[in-house]
């Protein structure tokens, strides 16, 4: 979709103007979700990106597409967020070589690593040239996202020579040691790997290391029909399977001009607050188990298995699973079950202010959740930290107002800000916010017209970027249909920036804090390892 730049510039169209200059202005596209696209040379690039962090841009996503420039095979696309414009820098990739930016952009870091382990990608200039998908039994010049890669048997090596094993980084001195947690772990979690340096209890430096078992969902939903690929955006991760999916159907719905009908989207959009109503309680009581108080965590425990049992009721799955779909919703909810969800988050609202005054009139609980894990706010642009955990460290980025999507200009959420940044500062946000999700489902249920919950509307070929808030943060999706089928699938959840929060927030912390620094933050496992 060829666009022409806005008199009244935002900040991406202001950056393709004043920053890459030239000819770029003609040679931007829009695209159907309102944002810009650049192709930019190597030299423009270069000279570009430095200036494009000065302006406070945030990189929050980058990945490879095959087939996408006439210059090269592949393409890597920079997506750049300021003030509520996404700026996407197309850049062709010759030889198999591009320029590292994370330096400049953290939030860089694992992307490039992504990239390199997928497509074979090298970046000049990096300072981690570590794996990051493929552990060490994958077989050297293993590209499985690359097209010219076929899903088949692999033969790993399972006999790891010492000198090819995970380089942690070293952390020496007098008195230092380390303490390994995982990646096995007590409970059901996915597999991750903690490694600690350690001073007497005092933790100076933590090193993660995620994608254990990577499930190769991006390759998954190559060649699938955009139906078939539904179920897979569901998979991304289970306890927010209403987030990935509507991202998913969103960008399919942008590329293909498909009107979502008015009624679709309230439906949607209280499907949305449910899901983080399950997630925060979830939280909320996970947090307590961890201090041992086992009162409070019992109440919220209680509450969201109540939610899931409501969920269920209203569409068969205690995951909110099979009710979204590309064109609306796969079903209609009844107005009288409507109005029986609008009584019972009444009585949520009732019984968690009840569980909430008896755990912050507690100084046991607050004595260990205050000034622990601290997330400094400076950390937030470069690493691009979003979601409860960002707003608890003064941060007020949040899709739904930064990106208002379905009806969410309509029903706008509403924030009080934090900027402690400790564990008590995110247990008072996801309190709020699951209060406002309760606002916003009783507002949703009074407004709600009649009308079809789907449109008819065929998909067409294209391509388009969505963002969706997810409970944990800013969730990405961008999607390419070619030829009816899925070309492109890239899919980044907020865990996925979210986890390199964590490294900074234990040290200076004891190793008996992380479990409740970590719950606080409620970082997936799944989400992160696609």
């Amino acid at each position: 979709m060829t666009g022409t730049l806005p008199h009244r510039e935002d900040a991406a169209s202001k950056a393709i103007r004043e920053v890459l200059g030239g000819d770029a202005p003609a040679r931007a596209t829009r695209g159907p979700g309102g944002e810009w696209y650049v192709p930019v040379d190597k030299s423009s690039f270069e000279r570009a990106i430095p200036e494009i962090a000065a302006r406070k841009f945030v990189l929050i996503s980058l990945f490879c597409v095959e087939g996408f420039s006439p210059e090269s095979r592949h393409s890597l696309l920079y997506v750049l967020e300021r003030k509520g414009s996404i700026l996407v820098l197309v850049r062709a990739v010759a030889g198999g070589q591009a320029t590292s930016v994370a330096t400049i952009f953290p939030s860089a870091a694992w992307p490039e690593r992504e990239c390199r382990d997928g497509f074979g990608i090298g970046f000049t200039g990096t300072s981690d040239t570590r794996r990051l998908l493929l552990h060490e039994p994958y077989p050297k010049d293993f590209h499985p996202l690359d097209k010219a890669f076929t899903n088949a048997p692999i033969v790993t090596n399972d006999d790891v020579p010492a000198a090819d094993e995970y380089p942690f980084k070293a952390m020496t001195g007098e008195g230092v040691y380390q303490v390994a947690v995982g990646p096995v772990h007590a409970g059901i979690i996915e597999p991750g790997h903690f490694r600690f340096s350690v001073i007497g209890e005092t933790v100076f430096n933590l090193e993660i290391r995620m994608f254990y078992t990577h499930r190769g969902i991006e390759k998954l939903a190559e060649g699938k029909s955009t139906e078939d690929c539904v179920k897979v955006a569901e998979a991304v991760s289970g306890d927010e399977s209403v987030a990935n999916v509507t991202s998913f159907c969103m960008a399919v719905e942008r590329l293909s001009g498909i009107t979502v009908p008015d009624r679709a989207w309230y439906l949607r959009t209280i499907l949305c607050e449910l899901e983080r109503c399950c997630s925060h309680l979830g939280d909320e009581a996970g947090m307590l188990t961890d201090v041992a108080f086992a009162l409070g965590s019992s109440q919220f425990s209680v509450l969201r298995e109540e939610v899931f049992r409501k969920n269920a009721e209203l569409t068969g799955s205690r995951f909110l699973r099979g009710m979204t779909c590309i064109g609306g919703v796969s079903r209609d909810i009844p107005r009288d079950r409507l109005a029986d969800l609008a009584e019972f988050v009444g009585q949520l609202r009732k019984r968690f202010r009840v569980g909430l005054s008896i755990v912050l009139s507690t100084p046991s609980v607050i004595d260990r959740f205050s000034t622990t894990g601290v997330v400094k706010r400076e950390l937030l642009r470069p690493l691009n930290i979003t979601g409860p955990v960002a707003r608890a460290s003064g941060g007020r980025v949040d899709v739904r107002l930064d990106h208002p999507y379905g009806v969410y200009d309509r029903f706008v959420p509403v924030h009080t800000p934090i900027a402690d940044g400790d564990v008590l500062a995110r247990f008072t946000v996801k309190a709020q916010e699951f209060l406002d999700s309760l606002d916003l489902i009783e507002r949703l249920i009074a407004a709600i017209p009649e009308g079809p919950v789907q449109s008819n509307e065929p998909v067409r070929d294209g391509y388009a970027l969505a963002l969706v808030e997810s409970a944990r943060g800013q969730n990405l999706c961008w999607v390419r249909v070619k030829d009816g089928r899925i070309d492109r699938y890239k899919v980044r959840t907020a865990s996925y920036c979210n986890w390199l929060a964590i490294e900074h927030a234990v040290p200076g912390n004891i190793v008996a804090d992380f479990p409740v620094i970590n719950k606080s933050m409620n970082l997936s496992y799944a989400g992160t390892d696609m």
